[in-house]
């Protein structure tokens, strides 16, 4: 039996982090979906195309990850919805700092709620990627500053081309 486990998020775009979480997912996984969310209410710098595009290079091109263990999609519905359609009852989430774990913890409590065959599981980035976030990343390229650190290549790519 094959074990998913869904990982959501906007991944706008894709960091050190988010990459760390997927490796770390794949040694207790078979597989996982990263679900990149396209949830309207957001202002996101990419549009959900962009998105799956930007993390499918990131992951398959610049890793050089399998895409038998890694599945990109997007979804506009409840998390709790993705699960059932990819037969997973595990949502992967990642943790950087005590300030996530509130609202991490209270998503993780309604995604319960919502079907109570679901977990979260928590799986911390590496140390050296416990600080870069999203936002960081497209604050510090929009001021022209270096990005290296905290995404791939193809990424940093996107993005420039983003702000120029």
């Amino acid at each position: 039996m094959n074990k998913v486990a869904i990982y959501p998020g906007t991944f706008d775009p894709i960091t050190y982090g988010h990459i760390d979480v997927i490796k770390k997912g794949l040694k207790l996984f078979d597989k996982i979906i990263v679900a990149v969310s396209d949830v309207e209410n957001k202002n996101y710098l990419f549009n959900a195309v962009e998105r799956i595009q930007i993390v499918k290079k990131a992951i398959f091109s610049d890793l050089k990850l399998s895409k038998k263990k890694v599945t990109v999609i997007s979804f506009n519905t409840l998390t709790t919805d993705v699960c059932k359609k990819y037969k997973s009852n595990i949502i992967l989430r990642g943790l950087r700092a005590v300030s996530d774990f509130e609202y991490e913890f209270q998503l993780a409590g309604m995604n319960r709620k919502l079907n109570n065959n679901i977990e979260t599981l928590f799986l911390m980035s590496d140390v050296e990627n416990q600080i870069i976030s999203s936002r960081f990343v497209k604050e510090i390229v929009k001021l022209k500053g270096d990005i290296k650190k905290f995404t791939t290549k193809s990424t940093i790519k996107s993005l420039k081309e983003k702000y120029e």
